[in-house]
């Protein structure tokens, strides 16, 4: 091995192409910077930068409020485990399976609405009351994960 043979590792090196190297290169002299202003300059400003106006980033109204405590939990109807077979085990991962949730996100809520006549052991992490009471009636279990 000798300095000549060295490489950067695979997708280290951004461009091979160098700047301001003379005429011959391609891009020499101004070194595709063009003709004299602030942005030829060394120390031109960042990016958004309007010479002091108000930038736009800043000139745009904001509205509203985001908590960054709250989640995003979907919510399942209770007709939905209409298709599963009786004394079957249902969790949040064969629900997926089913393709009745696609993204779980931060959570499963199992709603009351609908009609279910099922007696199943259902695992999610909340449910409704009315949800609790028809799973119960019918001799099921609502687990809390």
């Amino acid at each position: 091995m000798d300095l000549s043979s060295l490489k950067g590792a695979e997708g280290s090196n951004r461009s091979s192409f160098r700047r301001g190297r003379g005429h011959g290169s391609g891009n020499g002299k101004t070194a595709g910077k063009g003709h004299k202003g602030q942005k030829a300059r060394s120390g031109a400003p960042r990016p958004g930068f309007e010479g002091g106006q108000m930038p736009l980033y800043r000139r745009i109204p904001k509205r509203g409020f985001k908590c960054r405590n709250s989640k995003d939990i979907v919510g399942i109807n209770l007709s939905a485990l209409e298709r599963f077979d009786n004394d079957a085990v249902v969790s949040v991962e064969t629900l997926i399976e089913t393709g009745i949730v696609k993204n779980p996100r931060d959570g499963v809520k199992i709603l009351g609405n609908g009609e279910f006549t099922k007696k199943l052991t259902v695992q999610a992490n909340a449910f409704s009351a009315g949800a609790k009471e028809k799973i119960e009636a019918l001799g099921g279990k609502a687990e809390v994960i």
